[in-house]
């Protein structure tokens, strides 16, 4: 049903329990999964026109991570880190790599932290034009 996935992950406790439902998937060699890791832009710099990257992780850091994470696809998988929004990301690499399912991990945030932070994972699921799975940690 699912032929190309598109997992996002961060450097999160979620990331573990994304691959374990990724798993239940059981992919073969019919299955082609893009694991990505979007760096936040900090638009909070001093020069709002140069927005520079969260300091949460470097792109080789969030790269090495992905790599590892790779090594555990039983299936033909590709790598992408990008900066960006991570919403506006998530969607525009689903349409690029005609994404038939994205799989992402919820923050749990709740009340005001949810309303002030914003939750990608609401977002993505309202925008997308496939089927997105939420996997809470």
């Amino acid at each position: 049903m699912f032929q190309t996935i598109l997992v996002a992950l961060d450097h999160s406790a979620s990331a573990d329990a994304i691959l374990g439902a990724l798993d239940q998937f059981k992919l073969g060699s019919h299955n082609r999964v893009v694991l990505t890791h979007v760096l936040a832009l900090n638009r909070d710099s001093e020069d709002a026109t140069h927005p520079r990257p969260t300091m949460d992780m470097d792109c080789d850091q969030a790269e090495h991570q992905l790599y590892q994470y790779q090594a555990k696809i039983p299936c033909s998988s590709r790598i992408e880190v990008v900066q960006g929004e991570p919403v506006e990301e998530i969607l525009r690499l689903s349409k690029i790599h005609g994404a038939d399912l994205i799989v992402l991990g919820s923050r749990g945030l709740t009340g005001l932290k949810r309303i002030l932070e914003g939750s990608v994972s609401s977002q993505v699921l309202e925008d997308a034009s496939c089927s997105v799975l939420v996997v809470k940690a």
